[in-house]
């Protein structure tokens, strides 16, 4: 039985002084995703109360949001590490294992059948998602450090020979960057990086002059973890490719905030992680240009990813399969198109346009601290942000202020390299504390981690 993906419809995100009389009317889907309808709901302007944002609206889809820690409310500040799941994700992740818990491509029983049917649906939404142009476009993988290690493992050991060059920035991810360590020690390759600029941002002017008939393929993320930059991919990929190199976008910070379309950058690879768009952990994605995947020799062997095997020659299944070795993780995987479902259902661009507005608030409230520095970029017209802020206070160690918050806050904040050693010692530090925002968070969250932080600046300020 064919899956069909689901279009869910979007709604127009009101602004900062539109409010809704009441919250927008709601219905669910079979699977029971809110679809959320602006058209229905009485907005107006209200200036006399308090305005009602995305974040407001869809809070109460996340049940882990509504509990106290430590004494205070929970005030989550932590996805671009991990993102909270709605209730829509737990349930399907609940339903396969109640319903139709069974393996998949192995069996014609109605339970495997059923199992099989929903982990393809899964696929084919996460290529819809991105605008693949075909489902066996992506490959499912534990996460997308995984994905990244397939890359390296695979194409970078078929196509990678001594004097080849393999470009990065000094802001990569540990995930970026040791695979393709690995990769250089084992071909004789050699990597190549890209510094930042006055802005603190990588510099793309010195990428493109770094780029030559030696490079192979360019490795480097949408958004920046630690700098809350972004890239301009689509450049970066025709300069890559006018020189003949693949170019490999780690999209996870991307991916959950703003629309991404494959086909429109052109990336030869590009990989997230469904555990930072509301789906659950042990589950993300490559996505390959189908003639690259199909050059491309497996990763893992064993069951699965055969076509035929004898006792001394075994062939390989077609991709995606023959990268999708052993029983995979079906549950999550289904969970993950929930997850698409429920991020379809409110729109992509509507969540990235909310979050440019969060992203300037957090800066410009965090700005205002005294001792406070921010890495990265400024916003302006032309630079937006994520909605992330990664700092450190003089004199104050951020996994103490990090600690701080938490036990006489209820915050959670991130603390340490945020698995970017090399920008850090880049940027002349060992650590920095990190806020990071999504979708369900509001103004008065960030309020509320201002005063905290004035809070907590005190405090230690009073033993010197």
């Amino acid at each position: 039985m064919e899956g069909v993906v689901v279009k869910l419809p979007s709604f127009k995100f009101l602004g900062p002084n539109v409010v809704f009389s009441s919250f927008p009317s709601t219905r669910r889907s079979s699977s029971g995703v809110r679809l959320f309808s602006a058209s229905s709901a009485s907005a107006s302007i209200a200036a006399d109360s308090e305005p009602t944002s995305l974040g407001h609206v869809v809070r109460r889809d996340f049940p882990i949001l509504h509990q106290e820690v430590n004494g205070s409310k929970l005030v989550y500040l932590d996805s671009a590490a991990t993102s909270q799941k709605p209730t829509a994700v737990l349930k399907a992740l609940q339903n396969y294992y109640e319903s139709f818990n069974s393996n998949v491509h192995r069996g014609i029983h109605n339970l495997s059948a059923k199992a099989t049917d929903e982990y393809e649906l899964a696929r084919k939404k996460v290529a819809a998602f991105i605008n693949a142009s075909d489902s066996r476009e992506i490959v499912f993988t534990r996460n997308a450090t995984e994905a990244i290690n397939l890359v390296a493992k695979t194409w970078g050991k078929k196509n990678l020979k001594p004097g080849d060059e393999v470009v990065l920035t000094v802001a990569e991810h540990h995930s970026c960057i040791v695979p393709w360590q690995e990769a250089v020690e084992e071909t004789g390759a050699v990597l190549k990086y890209v510094m930042l600029n006055e802005e603190e941002v990588p510099d793309t002017d010195k990428l493109k002059e770094m780029l030559s008939q030696k490079t192979k393929i360019v490795v480097v993320h949408h958004v920046s973890n630690v700098l809350a930059s972004s890239l301009p991919i689509k450049e970066v990929v025709v300069w890559a490719h006018n020189v003949g190199a693949k170019v490999l976008v780690d999209a996870c910070q991307s991916v959950p905030h703003m629309p991404v379309d494959v086909q429109n950058l052109n990336a030869d690879f590009l990989v997230a992680s469904s555990h930072k768009m509301c789906g659950p952990t042990g589950v993300g994605f490559l996505y390959g240009k189908s003639e690259i995947l199909h050059a491309m020799p497996p990763f893992l062997s064993g069951g699965e990813m055969i076509s035929e095997v004898s006792l001394y020659h075994s062939t390989y299944a077609e991709p995606p399969s023959r990268f999708e070795a052993g029983t995979p993780a079906i549950g999550e995987a289904i969970a993950l198109g929930a997850a698409i479902d429920y991020l379809s259902g409110i729109g992509m661009q509507n969540i990235h346009e909310y979050e440019i507005k969060l992203a300037n608030y957090l800066y410009e409230k965090l700005s205002s601290v005294p001792g406070v520095q921010i890495y990265g970029p400024k916003p302006s017209e032309s630079v937006h942000r994520a909605a992330l802020c990664s700092f450190n206070v003089e004199g104050l160690h951020p996994t103490d202020l990090a600690t701080f918050l938490d036990q006489q806050h209820g915050i959670a904040i991130r603390s340490g390299h945020h698995c970017a050693q090399p920008v850090h010692k880049y940027l002349g530090v060992n650590a920095s504390a990190r806020a990071s925002l999504y979708l369900y968070n509001t103004k008065e969250d960030v309020d509320f981690f201002i005063d905290a932080l004035a809070d907590t600046v005190g405090f230690f300020s009073s033993f010197k």
